[in-house]
This record gives C-alpha cells, sequence and structure tokens, in this order.
C-alpha cells in the first residue's frame, strides 16, 4: 500500500509542477529556488539554535559546532537574496531529472514485462523525456527562455504517462 500512495503522490506532484512551470514559468522558478532556500534556511537555524541553547550535562564534553547547520543556513540566504544565479544551476539539474524520470520509466516498463505485456508505444514518452533532458542539459541556455515551459511539460507528460502506467499494470498485478 506504501508503495501505491507514492506513485500516485508522486504522479500529481509532477503534474502540478508541470502545470505551474507552464501557466507561470519565469515567477515559477524564482519562487522554486527561493522555497528552496528557505529549505536549506530552516533546518540549519533549527542546528544552530539546538547546539546554542543545549544545555551541557556534567562530565560531558562539549558537541562539535554544526558546520553543516551554518552551511546550510548561508547556501539558504545565499538562494533567498540572489535567486537568478541558482536558477542558471537549475537549469542543469532539471535536465538530469528529465533525464532520470526517463530512465526509471523505461525500467519500470521493463520490469511490468515480466507480469504483462507491455506495447512499444509505452516507451515513447520515456524516449521523449530523455531527449528533452539531454537537450536541457546540454544546451541550457540555447533554451533557457522556453526550458521552463518544455520542462513544465515534460513534467505534465511524465506525471500523466506515470498515472496511467501505474493503473494499467499495477491492477493486473
Amino acid at each position: 500500500m506504501k508503495k501505491l500512495n507514492s506513485s500516485v503522490v508522486r504522479c500529481f506532484f509532477a503534474i502540478a509542477v508541470g502545470l505551474i512551470l507552464v501557466i507561470w514559468p519565469a515567477a515559477a522558478v524564482s519562487y522554486l529556488v527561493i522555497a528552496i532556500g528557505i529549505c536549506f534556511v530552516l533546518p540549519g537555524i533549527f542546528s544552530l539554535l539546538n547546539y546554542f541553547t543545549r544545555t551541557p550535562k556534567e562530565g560531558e564534553e562539549k558537541p562539535m559546532f554544526p558546520i553543516d547547520g551554518a552551511g546550510s543556513v548561508i547556501l539558504g540566504a545565499w538562494m533567498v537574496i540572489s535567486p537568478q544565479f541558482f536558477v542558471n544551476i537549475f537549469m542543469y539539474v532539471l535536465g538530469i531529472l528529465l533525464i532520470v524520470a526517463g530512465i526509471q520509466q523505461i525500467v519500470s516498463l521493463s520490469y511490468a514485462r515480466k507480469y504483462n505485456h507491455v506495447p512499444g508505444g509505452f516507451y515513447v514518452i520515456p524516449i521523449i523525456l530523455l531527449i528533452v533532458g539531454a537537450v536541457i542539459l546540454f544546451r541550457p541556455f540555447d533554451v533557457a527562455a522556453n526550458t521552463f515551459i518544455l520542462f513544465g511539460i515534460a513534467s505534465l507528460i511524465y506525471g500523466i504517462t506515470e498515472l496511467v502506467n501505474w493503473y494499467k499494470f499495477n491492477k493486473k498485478k
């Protein structure tokens, strides 16, 4: 049941991200980088607060300063303050994500072949995802204006096809 739920959640998350990137590509990317920055800042702050507010016990060594927490706060603050710098890096990450998503779908379909007949047409979308990911990864600034819309469309396609694959192949398992 846990695997079933995570697959469906992953599908709906991909569809939601795709819709947001297609509808508001420029704003979505900056806000996404800022949100990721906040996700770095908060745990770092909690780590630092835990270090400074901890009451030492008798005979216990003082713990090491949480360098990872401080680094997390610094990186997160940098992402929040200047998201455009990270948007450029994010282009490469998006390309890698699409390549990984395409590979994951091909592997899942190959695994489903053990239990069901999988028509060749089901492999078209994962191959397209691989190609789009490669284009974004190797030519990110040539297609920068449309990359996030392209990634949004690819994310929508991934989410929908993954949901169809889950429905079609898990009901027979």
